[in-house]
């Protein structure tokens, strides 16, 4: 443990890291702009910023993916260049990236060696990995199955082995970035314990985040970064989320969701064992089924990869399954030619896809035709059946964009050349325009900044108060807690509990996300 003084020592000692004037331009973009920054050698230093803030870009020159335009950076005190990553390494530098950078057919033993192999005789390198890992395993609570292959670990064990690959190279200073992205609570909570037990231990953390609950629980001190600069750092202790969130935007942002209780109507969507064979013969989806009312939120909780996305797939008519489906009391194929997505939406389907990129834009595309996409029979844009009318659709486009507050309202603009929170607008503008019956919406705010997430949460809540029915999958746990009336909770397939919103918390859906409590449905 931590002994006393150390504080104190921390503060008169030379910054773990320090930057100095650092700046970074891809072509006319700046990303960093004359950047400095200290961090104080066994604490934990969060970092905090809209999308495009320059976060990334900062740890990406510090850990040698980049090289800075001007600048200098300090390790310990002393001048240090890194020109790439096996420079950071030797400087004492370990990254545990957003994804993972693991061998999955390899041993979590092989993982962790590999690249820093002795010489010619491997033997001798698994020999010690393995006595090194039995130590840290016990040191920093990073228990792990040395001999286990890597793509049979869950998600929270295979973060540990990349912390366990940063420490066997004899990283004195972590950067981790958003690593509970993919984690349940208890997972979280059990990385954050590992990171307390490194600090304590000496160890200097640098936490990339935009969860600002996670900033308040585990930093020591934290910075925050707009537009390529640094506006401010701070001590946690002196801080609170509604200060970082100004910070973050440059203006006053809401932080709570403010809803209404619900007042549920008949149900639109009804969903009876339906079932989805994987690519490998497995089955993603396992007879599941649900039901959605008019004027609620059903809310799908669970770790990414349990069936969630296969889900919204088959709902959005983008993949067959097997079952039932009724909306309004219809029911709709899910197989053959009239399953596809232009039949959702003629029977009042809207949806909002994980992958903006990939599946709800055509990113080469003007912000018109993107919007226009699906809709382009509708006669608000076609003087006849055949005809669409670009210049009816540059008009409606561009009353849409204003009213989602897609920036800048121009209708002729690529989706390209939005930002990430502005793509998103669109394809909500395009969906929720539509007064759909029922929205299915994945990842609502994914990638999207934290401004545009009060947006988007505020539109969400006005189709349901508004009557129509809403399937929200979120692996954002406060997103579902904020939004949903109830959650239906998927693990391996399944749906393993659903409970209302106001009468469950954290702790219980982390458990079912685990597949580890009892089931009990309401």
């Amino acid at each position: 443990m931590r002994a006393n003084g150390s504080e104190s020592r921390r503060e008169t000692a030379a910054p773990a890291i320090e930057l100095r004037n650092i700046s970074k331009s891809f072509g006319a973009v700046r990303a960093n702009r004359d950047i400095s920054l200290a961090v104080a050698p066994g604490t934990i230093h969060g970092i905090v910023g809209e999308n495009g803030a320059g976060k990334s870009t900062l740890m990406s020159i510090l850990y040698g993916f980049y090289r800075a335009d001007a600048g200098e950076i300090f390790i310990n005190g002393e001048p240090t260049r890194i020109p790439d990553s096996n420079a950071a390494i030797k400087a004492g530098i370990g990254m545990v990236h957003q994804h993972f950078k693991l061998v999955h057919n390899f041993s979590v033993l092989e993982n962790v060696v590999l690249g820093a192999e002795d010489g010619l005789i491997l033997r001798s390198t698994l020999t010690r990995a393995r006595k090194l890992l039995t130590e840290l395993a016990d040191e920093y609570e990073l228990n792990v199955d040395p001999d286990a292959i890597v793509e049979s670990l869950s998600v929270g064990h295979q973060q540990r082995v990349e912390i366990l690959k940063a420490l066997f190279r004899h990283a004195d200073i972590l950067i981790l970035d958003e690593p509970t992205g993919v984690l349940t609570p208890a997972e979280a909570d059990h990385l954050f314990r590992i990171l307390r037990s490194l600090r304590d231990e000496g160890k200097t953390i640098i936490l990339i985040t935009h969860k600002l609950r996670e900033i308040m629980a585990a930093t020591d001190t934290v910075s925050v970064m707009r537009r390529g600069e640094m506006t401010a750092t701070l001590k946690t202790s002196e801080t609170s989320p509604e200060q970082l969130a100004e910070l973050m935007v440059g203006r006053k942002v809401l932080l709570q969701v403010d809803k209404k209780p619900a007042v549920p109507g008949p149900a639109v969507l009804d969903v009876e064992n339906l079932t989805i064979e994987g690519e490998r013969g497995e089955t993603a989806l396992k007879n599941i089924s649900f039901t959605v009312h008019a004027g609620e939120i059903l809310g799908i909780a669970g770790v990414a990869g349990n069936g969630q996305s296969e889900l919204l797939r088959a709902l959005g008519g983008i993949e067959q399954a097997q079952g039932t489906v009724r909306i309004n009391g219809t029911e709709i194929p899910l197989e053959g030619a009239n399953s596809g997505a232009d039949a959702r939406r003629r029977n009042g389907i809207a949806h909002v896809p994980e992958d903006r990129q990939t599946l709800g834009l055509v990113m080469e595309f003007k912000a018109w035709e993107n919007i226009a996409f699906g809709y382009h029979h509708d006669p608000s844009y076609g003087r006849t059946r055949w005809l669409l009318d670009i210049e009816a659709a540059r008009r409606l486009t561009g009353v849409a964009l204003k009213k989602y507050d897609v920036r800048p309202a121009d209708p002729d603009l690529t989706a390209q050349s939005f930002s990430g929170g502005n793509q998103q607008k669109i394809v909500l503008a395009r969906e929720i325009d539509r007064n759909p019956d029922l929205l299915i919406v994945g990842q609502p705010t994914r990638g999207v900044d934290i401004g545009a997430i009060e947006f988007i949460h505020r539109q969400v809540l006005e189709l349901r108060d508004s009557g129509k029915a809403i399937l929200l999958v979120s692996v954002e746990l406060d997103e579902i807690l904020s939004l949903s009336d109830r959650i239906a909770v998927m693990f391996d397939g399944e749906i393993i509990g659903t409970r209302n919103a106001n009468e469950t918390d954290e702790k219980e859906l982390g458990l079912l996300m685990a597949g580890i409590a009892e089931v009990k449905t309401t």
